[in-house]
């Protein structure tokens, strides 16, 4: 079945028309043949003859395989200071010739001539073959009977035709019998650092017109495209009248605008930077920390005893190797130490148990963002505000409310005023301003390192309520036993949880999507 000839002259590209009008049937077309007789720039010629065997006006008569050559950069050093064979050559008839009466040792040339020894004695043996060098009885080398062979000559001339092709390959069919012989000798496929030329084989793909092109050609001259009609008004032809008596192609104005896809922040990037700015700009200092941590500042530090339940094994990541830190700071050890067995110097009773030193330096990933409020406390200024975003993991069932891998916004306020009235001042920023939420509530809660424990809930519209963190006044066990003796308040945030609200999203799994369309979508409802 034949090709709709007015449909596909109608679509042609000027380069296709170019190619169809320039050749006669039974020509064969080669990319690298019609881009040299029509002046097309290069990749042109591919795309047009792509285009054509497409449209079923050319097809594939058969595929040539060439061999072309290369100069490598060892080859362009050949090029300015000669072949081994040549500079050692040179380096003996120089010696003798200056009436030096002995000659040199291999180790000597390599020397002299900035040479590597397997090179220096690779060219030796090829020479000492020929009989052109030889070595005396101190293992010297001499001038021997023979003569520089024309081999020297046809190297030196593949050299320099080769610079002087400036960057082109030559062409295997294109070099005479000796040349082919030398330059075999001397060039590799692949690791052609040690070789002067690098041979590269090629593929010619040979093209010819299939019968449609007849009834193509004679449309295309009734219709009287000729191929250099203009594709593109510019100002500079407007500006010099240059379009005036020129031919246009004609546009299909229903076929559909390229896409401009612009480039966006990822939005729950975006939202943890916003957090940042907005607590910075109240005054904290961010803290940051390693996301491997020990069992001492993970939960020790927080006065959570080491029978806790959150200590099992399904709760926290190990790591396998290396499996513990090599010590814990001092005095804090000690001080830590002392709170959990007898409370120490915090007035507490402790927990009334023998403290394992060395499970509290087992390495874990930490599980809470606390950690980091605990080893800030021991060189917080006072009063000081701080907080920190920060990546936690917990072996935990991934949900649209639950993640594995995730962040907490975790942060503390030092000061001799500070008070639960302080916390909840907190608390409802982050969940009116931050996470956007109209209705929240407070819950109380429990942990091991605060007293009293708020947790504050949030309304999601089609999850309902949540929690969005906990939060607390630290205990005199952890303050103490860090250095500080005045009130803290302390709260650990979802702000995976914040940004599940505030970006409109239904599922935490949203904010790590592999789905690009969905978050571009994302930012446009945001109006970024």
């Amino acid at each position: 079945m034949g090709i709709d000839i007015q449909s596909t002259v109608k679509n042609l590209h000027p380069l296709e028309v170019r190619i169809i009008l320039a050749y006669k049937k039974g020509d064969e077309l080669t990319v690298e043949k019609v881009e040299k007789d029509l002046e097309f720039k290069s990749g042109n010629g591919n795309q047009a003859l792509s285009w054509l065997a497409g449209k079923g006006i050319v097809s594939e008569i058969r595929r040539e395989t060439s061999i072309f050559y290369e100069l490598t950069d060892l080859g362009r050093i050949w090029k300015e200071k000669g072949s081994p064979e040549e500079r050692i050559l040179d380096l003996v008839r120089g010696k003798q010739g200056a009436g030096t009466s002995s000659g040199l040792r291999l180790p000597d040339i390599a020397g002299n001539l900035g040479l590597d020894n397997k090179d220096v004695g690779s060219a030796f043996g090829a020479l000492s073959k020929l009989g052109v060098l030889a070595l005396d009885g101190e293992k010297k080398v001499i001038l021997g009977t023979g003569n520089a062979p024309d081999y020297f000559a046809v190297v030196r001339g593949l050299l320099d035709k080769a610079a002087a092709a400036d960057g082109s390959l030559l062409a295997e069919a294109a070099l005479s019998p000796a040349e082919k012989i030398a330059i075999g000798g001397i060039a590799k496929k692949r690791g052609a650092a040690d070789a002067p030329f690098r041979q590269a084989d090629r593929e010619t793909v040979v093209f010819g017109f299939t019968p449609d092109w007849e009834p193509v050609i004679t449309a295309l001259k009734a219709a009287g495209i000729t191929g250099d009609e203009i594709g593109t008004l510019t100002p500079e032809m407007l500006e010099s009248g240059a379009w005036k008596g020129k031919t246009f192609r004609s546009y299909n104005v229903k076929v559909p605008p390229t896409r401009l896809i612009v480039g966006r922040t990822n939005p729950y990037a975006k939202f943890l930077e916003d957090v940042k700015d907005k607590l910075s700009s109240l005054g904290f200092e961010e803290f940051d920390g390693p996301l491997v941590e020990t069992e001492f500042w993970n939960s020790d530090a927080l006065f959570m005893p080491q029978f806790h339940s959150a200590r099992d094994i399904h709760d926290v990541y190990h790591i396998a190797e290396p499996e513990k830190a090599k010590a814990i700071e001092e005095p804090w050890l000690s001080n830590v130490a002392a709170a959990h067995e007898n409370g120490g110097k915090t007035g507490s009773r402790g927990w009334n148990y023998n403290f394992d030193r060395e499970f509290t330096r087992r390495l874990i990933l930490r599980s809470q963002g606390t950690v980091l409020s605990a080893k800030t406390l021991p060189k917080a200024k006072i009063p000081g505000k701080y907080f920190g975003i920060v990546r936690c993991f917990r072996y935990d069932k991934v949900d649209a409310t639950h993640l594995s891998d995730f962040y907490q916004t975790e942060g503390i306020v030092l000061g001799e005023d500070v008070n639960l009235k302080t916390l909840l001042g907190m608390l409802d920023m982050f969940a009116r301003e931050v996470a956007g939420a109209k209705e929240v509530k407070y819950v109380p809660g429990y942990f091991p390192f605060t007293e009293p424990s708020v947790e504050v809930h949030i309304k999601h519209p089609v999850l309902g309520w949540f929690e969005l963190g906990g939060s607390g006044i630290f205990r005199p066990e952890v303050t103490a036993s860090l250095g500080v003796n005045v009130p803290v308040a302390a709260w650990g945030i979802g702000i995976d949880r914040m940004a599940l609200m505030a970006l409109g999203l239904n599922d935490l799994r949203e904010l790590f999507s592999y789905d690009i369309e969905n978050v571009r979508l994302r930012r446009t409802k945001e109006g970024v």
